[in-house]
């Protein structure tokens, strides 16, 4: 009897326990939607964006960063640093993580007066600058597929205040002879994905089909056949960054018929010929795409393997390596066996491993030149509509072993240039599906490290997300084009 009222009352205090921390993380969650939507600024969890999350959602996040972390923070002292922003009258625009800001706190607390005092200090260089932000950036999505819309839904989320990226035209080859019915259904691929679930948002079609309107925004849908159709300045659209997500054009020269009267960039969503292949944390500023205006993102694959291999490269000096990427089906094979100009693609994608080539590991050398030559690279396409896989065999001429290099790479997605490219996961049950959604370029399977006994052969296991993930690196690179970054404290 006495054993199950002590169970009886030890569920009761959980219970209770888990709804006080739920109202705190509400409390939590209000000054994240005002700082957002007030001032600009965004507060994030571990790299997790959070303005639009449940009260659960909080918890759990803060729960999993003690895999990832020496130190536990707590709803309460992230909800103390959160009204700790929002004192700071001069913070301009910019991206805070609480969990950065919490687990320094739990470390650095004994050194300050008060809360107030530990965020003053962390965030006095941002207080001292000036804004870095200039006018709003109007983009146009030439193309509207696979990652056409995910950029779209990138974009449209982090929109905030509308001070960083404007989405203002989408450009389509029209299907259909009714534009009211084709808006209407590029609409519905837009609110509803299988892969990647329902967008957190609303979308109409304006009665013309002319105009997407969501969450706010207007958005144009231009029909042509061809970049030299198209006046954008008939949109009222100046100075543009053209996102050209169809693949077709991909040199130079090709590219080029973008820069049509009310637009001042070009980007690709692909390797591209004669022009900067960017990675965005890798060689980004390395380029003056004011003078290179016409530059691409280069591939889901290298965005994944690049910063890896560029922190590998720069601690342990890569000598040779063999990369294989394990890669979801695309809309360039077939559902079904019908002839494809390439090799075996032509066999049915959903039933079939089909062994193929990538370009992945020679593009990295367009991204670090000092490992040119020094890679090669295959793939195989399986029965999986997202999520990818690649699996890094390095040769490296610094001994290591399998603790040391996990702790670097679980040290580079916590600090660093890379914190918004590499993420690190210590779980033992990790597949795939987990890593749909991800913003970063990569996850890090860290149980499934192998060094060889002399320290000098690598084996690293790396799952991106080669939509979404990919999509988030292309709009950093966006940002970056544009000059609308805010700063950031990863």
């Amino acid at each position: 009897m006495f054993k199950n009222t002590l169970t009886a009352d030890r569920t009761e205090a959980d219970l209770q326990k888990w709804r006080e921390q739920e109202k705190t993380a509400l409390e939590l969650l209000q000054i994240v939607g005002e700082l957002r939507f007030d001032r600009g600024i965004d507060l994030i969890l571990f790299r997790r964006e959070i303005y639009d999350t449940p009260p659960s959602s909080i918890l759990k996040n803060i729960k999993h960063s003690k895999k990832y972390t020496d130190k536990q923070v707590t709803v309460e002292s992230l909800l103390h640093i959160a009204r700790a922003v929002k004192n700071l009258p001069k913070m301009p625009a910019a991206v805070l993580d609480l969990g950065k800001l919490g687990v320094e706190w739990a470390i650095e607390q004994e050194k300050h007066d008060d809360v107030d005092d530990f965020v003053g200090h962390k965030l006095k260089n941002f207080i001292a600058k000036k804004s870095q932000n200039k006018k709003a950036k109007d983009v146009v999505l030439y193309g509207f597929g696979r990652i056409g819309r995910l950029l779209a839904r990138r974009i449209l989320t982090t929109t905030g205040r509308g001070e960083q990226l404007r989405l203002k035209a989408i450009v389509l080859r029209p299907k259909m002879s009714d534009r009211h019915e084709e808006a209407l259904k590029r609409a519905a691929l837009l609110a509803t994905d299988s892969v990647h679930g329902d967008f957190h948002g609303s979308i109409s079609v304006t009665p013309d089909g002319d105009e997407l309107i969501i969450n706010g925004n207007r958005v144009r849908i231009i029909y042509a056949g061809h970049p030299s159709e198209v006046d954008y300045t008939e949109y009222g659209i100046k100075d543009a960054l053209v996102i050209d997500n169809t693949g077709v054009w991909r040199d130079k020269a090709a590219l080029s018929v973008h820069l049509r009267p009310g637009v001042e960039q070009v980007m690709l969503t692909a390797p591209g010929k004669e022009i900067p292949n960017i990675v965005y944390g890798v060689n980004h500023a390395k380029f003056d795409l004011d003078t290179e205006n016409i530059f691409c993102a280069a591939s889901c694959t290298t965005n994944a393997i690049a910063p890896v291999l560029s922190l590998l490269h720069k601690k342990l000096h890569i000598e040779q390596g063999h990369i294989e990427t394990i890669h979801a089906y695309t809309s360039d094979q077939n559902l079904l066996d019908n002839f494809h100009k390439k090799p075996r693609r032509g066999r049915g994608a959903a039933v079939n491993m089909v062994l193929t080539s990538t370009g992945a590991a020679a593009a990295v050398g367009k991204v670090l030149p000092e490992l040119a030559g020094t890679l090669t690279g295959n793939a195989v396409r399986v029965p999986t509509p997202n999520v990818s896989l690649a699996i890094l065999n390095l040769q490296v001429e610094k001994e290591t072993n399998a603790d040391d290099l996990n702790n670097l790479l679980r040290h580079a997605a916590f600090h660093g240039d890379l914190v918004e490219q590499i993420h690190f996961s210590a779980e033992t049950e990790f597949v795939s599906t987990n890593a749909v959604g991800m913003t970063t370029t990569s996850v890090v399977d860290s149980p499934s490290t192998i060094v060889s006994k002399d320290g000098q052969n690598l084996i690293l296991y790396l799952w991106y997300d080669n939509e979404y993930g990919y999509a988030c690196q292309v709009v950093r690179l966006a940002k970056h084009a544009a000059k609308v970054r805010r700063f950031c404290y990863y």
